[in-house]
């Protein structure tokens, strides 16, 4: 149904990053992604000591096959698809919107750097539009 929304789902409680991706609840049957075409994520990251973060983002069918979110660079005439990443450099509360149409989605972030006073919260929202 248009205009569809299901509320806030916590993906990752406030911690400190490590320097390995680690994934948070994954997005799953339960709250009925495939029933959704939007994907709203809410970021809330502090810095700290870090270089950066980064947010990976992947898709399921199935819960244990995963498909990593992709991303274009168009040269002339042709279209590089890329295995994509969301790199944060600041302190910062972002907000990411991915078109979906998948049984599962997980989450991953990682620090690069000294993980010393970094945070990083994940929250998101399922909708229709």
């Amino acid at each position: 149904m248009l205009g569809d929304y299901r509320g806030l789902i916590n993906i990752r409680s406030a911690a400190i990053l490590t320097n390995a991706y680690v994934a948070g609840t994954v997005i799953g049957t339960n709250e009925g992604p495939s029933t959704y075409n939007q994907l709203i994520v809410y970021i809330d990251f502090t810095i700290g000591s870090l270089t950066d973060a980064q947010v990976k983002i992947e898709f399921s069918h199935d819960g244990t096959t995963y498909y990593q979110e992709t991303f274009d660079s168009i040269s002339s005439t042709t279209n590089t698809e890329s295995l994509g990443v969301h790199k944060f450099a600041g302190t910062g509360k972002y907000r990411l919107a991915i078109p979906i149409k998948d049984n599962y989605i997980k989450i991953s972030a990682i620090g690069t750097g000294t993980v010393t006073s970094s945070s990083m919260t994940i929250d998101a929202i399922l909708g229709t539009v």
